[in-house]
């Protein structure tokens, strides 16, 4: 009976010290999983923008089941991590079936915003996942970045059964107006290139904004009573209730929808347009 104990005693140990060096069984940092029904269809000609937030230490998880809920066909998201977006694009897939084709557009490398070794710390910008494959893509840095890198990036994918150029940006901050003035010159160059394009990204701008009227002189926003002379229609897209998130369009692409959709895991919203390309 002594021996058995003690045997049993040692079972017990063993399978704690391999639960400590294995480790949970949810993904790093995702708590309790959310509820979320799986989708297994990404919407087609749905393109959305989000700033994730950085550094907001969410779970990746609960990010690639806020983008789920709405299952955009191209989603441009701005404050990105590469390992972040490398885990939201396997979440996407294995949590919800979703499946991404992704490209990046780092601007620098930052251990305080996306970790890793210090003397190999994350690559942090922007980055653009989509259903169809992307081809052409390039990523651009600013001449001038204001307080923190800042550029753009592009891809060539398929939207509504047609090729389309996707840009997604994300400019200097607030009180940086002559930076961004600078910054638009520079996209607004590249987008006037395409005639038909989509451009997506955090502007830190309100619609008035002088610095974006390169892009207005361009393209339209995806709702079409939103405009830099509209006494309201705009709706805020940050949680100090200001419109700095942009679907732009360019080229005959029409929107038949969107949508601000206010979320707990960042301080900015999730924006998303529904469009016909054709």
């Amino acid at each position: 009976m002594v021996r058995g104990r003690a045997t049993g005693w040692f079972v017990g140990v063993l399978a704690a010290v391999c639960a400590l060096l294995v480790g949970p069984s949810v993904p790093s940092g995702a708590g309790s999983l959310p509820v979320v029904e799986p989708v297994r269809d990404i919407v087609p000609n749905r393109v959305m923008t989000w700033n994730l937030c950085n550094p907001c230490e969410e779970s990746d998880v609960r990010r690639a089941a806020e983008i789920a809920r709405f299952a955009p066909q191209v989603i441009g998201l701005q404050e990105a991590c590469v390992r972040d977006v490398e885990r939201i694009r396997e979440h996407l897939e294995r949590l919800h079936g979703l499946v991404y084709h992704v490209e990046y557009g780092p601007v620098l490398r930052n251990w305080s915003r996306c970790g890793g070794a210090p003397w190999r710390p994350g690559a942090y910008g922007q980055a653009v996942l989509s259903a169809a494959p992307m081809t052409d893509a390039v990523n651009t840095e600013y001449p001038e970045g204001g307080s923190e890198d800042r550029g753009y990036m592009a891809v060539t994918t398929t939207v509504d059964g047609r090729p389309v150029r996707v840009f997604n940006t994300h400019l200097a901050q607030r009180r940086q107006e002559s930076v961004r003035a600078e910054q638009t010159r520079v996209l607004a160059a590249a987008v006037a290139r395409h005639d038909r394009a989509i451009v997506l990204g955090d502007f830190n701008a309100v619609p008035d904004a002088p610095e974006l009227t390169a892009v207005w002189d361009l393209a339209a926003d995806a709702n079409p009573r939103c405009h830099p002379s509209a006494a309201g229609p705009c709706e805020t897209t940050t949680d100090w209730h200001t419109r700095f998130d942009y679907v732009f369009l360019r080229g005959g692409i029409v929107p038949v929808g969107h949508g601000v959709h206010p979320t707990p895991y960042s301080d900015h919203d999730l924006v998303h347009a529904d469009l016909d390309a054709a």
